[in-house]
């Protein structure tokens, strides 16, 4: 109590309100145009590892994890704690992507203009 005979920690209780959320509509406006929505980390890496191997992602993003003894479960370990590389990984793997679908657009044979 203070001098005024006042409570000092009075603490205001608010009414509990439900855990139970509606979805918003509003949220699938900006998912629509998200390259990466619902492509797992893991999934990314194991594309990233399919089309260019170990060696080759280890040289384009220089990560210790992907030079020294590489694995998947090393690998997704760091890139959840580490956000500047796991920015890098899904830079790479949108590249790739785009890569894949000019090069699914040229036909054979011509994916150099002549002159």
């Amino acid at each position: 109590m203070d001098i005024q005979g006042k409570a000092l920690h009075s603490k205001k209780v608010r009414p509990r309100q439900s855990s139970l959320r509606l979805p918003s509509t509003d949220m699938a406006e900006p998912q629509a145009r998200n390259p990466l929505h619902g492509i797992t980390l893991e999934a990314m890496l194991n594309e990233l590892v399919a089309h260019f191997g170990w060696p080759e992602l280890g040289y384009q993003i220089h990560i210790r994890c992907f030079v020294l003894d590489p694995s998947v479960a090393s690998s997704l370990k760091f890139l959840r704690k580490t956000p500047w590389a796991r920015e890098k990984v899904e830079s790479l793997y949108l590249f790739m992507r785009r890569e894949q679908a000019r090069m699914a657009k040229t036909p054979t044979g011509t994916d150099t203009p002549s002159t």
